[in-house]
């Protein structure tokens, strides 16, 4: 199943930042607030432009960090190249919940296990903040970063765990504020249980 996204596009050429403006506008008016009063004036405008920030990951292709990746047959130093899994640990994401539009916040450990290609580790934390900035739900925000490893690199097997903290459960409702989300999203050798339980231990150590 392929999860890239059909176009390359810019995500802040196709927001429309006056139009959420005006939204906004009306979403103060409709709580029965002024939106010209001092502490108001501005905020439409605000709100579109972290908007645009939230969202920049709409439309990009989350598999673009991946393309320069480096032969492990035929890369400059193949005796540097691991053995066994890749483990990066602690990568800080922010999403925002597509069913309350609240944000949540944690924290991704990714491991793939290498095919024939490697990649520099500053591109994993770029393919979770693409996918990151869009309307999301933690369960497929995870399989989609592991599918797109598995898929670019050609990995042998991928691992994503999330941790996070949902606004929409520690900020309402219940409001219970410690409580956190952990989801698990494997491909390949690492979709077997066993496979991947020394990797978790490996990652749980440094939680």
């Amino acid at each position: 199943m392929c999860l890239h996204s059909p176009t390359n596009r810019r995500s802040d050429m196709a927001v429309d930042r006056a139009r959420i403006a005006e939204l906004v506008r009306e979403l103060i008016v409709a709580i029965g607030e002024d939106p010209d009063r001092p502490g108001l004036h501005g905020t439409p405008e605000r709100v579109a432009l972290t908007w645009q920030e939230f969202f920049s990951g709409v439309g990009e292709d989350e598999s673009e960090p991946l393309s320069h990746t480096i032969s492990v047959s035929h890369g400059p130093a193949p005796e540097t190249v691991p053995s066994g899994a890749v483990i990066l640990r602690d990568v800080h994401f922010r999403s925002m919940c597509e069913h309350h539009l609240l944000p949540f916040l944690g924290r991704a450990h990714i491991a793939y296990l290498p095919g024939d290609d490697v990649v520099g580790l500053g591109a994993l934390p770029k393919v979770v903040e693409i996918l990151a900035a869009r309307p999301q739900v933690q369960e497929r925000l995870g399989e989609q970063i592991a599918e797109t490893i598995a898929v670019k690199l050609n990995a042998r097997g991928s691992l994503v765990i999330l941790d996070a903290q949902h606004q929409c459960v520690t900020a309402r409702g219940g409001k219970q504020v410690d409580a956190s989300t952990v989801t698990i999203a494997a491909r390949g050798e690492l979709a077997e249980p066993a496979a991947r339980a020394e990797i978790i231990a490996l990652i749980g150590r440094g939680a």
